[in-house]
């Protein structure tokens, strides 16, 4: 499969990066370490690339070779991880769930091996909901209004999400990413696509991403969770069902932090 991005194109020929092989041969220190799994390698590069009419923009360059995960059409041979999350990138982008500006994806044989190479742009100002300056004390959420701000801006992400259907499956604040605006309002972005699916059961899918963002919710308080999760289900007081699900999350999250 080959993919390269139309408002992009003219950016990747102006640096010699409109092909697999050109990327691929491209010699760059990593941004992350390979990782050897899978019976294979995938790495991370962070490389900028020149502006026709001056300046750079940050771009993240992903390569792999026979790093698979089986898929429903190929359960022994698998595909390459980076075309299940080019098509998952894709598919949220184009459901109005916002994820990475891919430039560039091909996935390809060679010598016996399956190879893949895909190109990001780099979130430039954006945070992951991790750091400290989303932490309780931090700077965008150093008041009530700004955390309750954040926490409604999240749910609401979550909710368009889950109402079109989809399940993250690794649902971290690492993984989402904020860019601060003004008036307390902040741009979220998802990444890490690769177990993301069209869920089946609505209420299996809330389950498993509200139990992982509650399970890693880092230093939120215990109200901060409740208030979240208050959130997401837009309701000040809990409804029957509401609270049976927050029961199932909290017992779950409380097994989990035992092990």
């Amino acid at each position: 499969m080959h993919y390269i991005s139309e408002k992009w194109r003219d950016i990747l020929i102006f640096n010699n990066l409109d092909t697999h092989q050109k990327i691929w041969a491209l010699e760059v220190d990593w941004f992350e370490e390979p990782n050897y799994r899978r019976g294979g390698w995938s790495g991370v590069s962070r490389i900028e690339l020149q502006l026709p009419e001056g300046g750079t923009i940050g771009v993240f360059m992903k390569r792999q070779e026979d790093h698979v995960t089986p898929s429903f059409l190929h359960p022994f041979k698998g595909i390459s991880t980076f075309l299940r999350e080019f098509q998952q990138i894709k598919i949220f982008n184009d459901n109005g769930i916002p994820s990475l500006d891919v430039l560039y994806f091909e996935n390809w044989q060679q010598e016996g091996h399956q190879r893949a190479v895909i190109l990001t742009k780099e979130l430039a100002g954006y945070i992951p909901l991790s750091s400290e300056e989303f932490q309780s004390g931090g700077k965008f959420v150093s008041s009530k209004k700004q955390k309750l701000k954040l926490f409604n801006q999240l749910a609401q992400f979550i909710q368009n999400m889950h109402s079109k259907n989809f399940q993250h499956n690794c649902f971290y604040l690492k993984h989402i990413f904020a860019l601060p605006l003004e008036n307390n309002e902040i741009d979220l972005v998802v990444i890490d696509l690769e177990k993301a699916n069209k869920c089946i059961i609505k209420r299996k899918a809330i389950f498993r991403d509200l139990y992982t963002l509650n399970r890693h919710a880092g230093n939120w308080s215990i109200k901060d969770r409740l208030r979240f999760y208050q959130c997401y289900q837009n309701e000040k007081k809990l409804s029957k069902q509401s609270k049976e699900l927050w029961r199932e999350i909290a017992k779950r999250t409380k097994e989990k932090s035992k092990h």
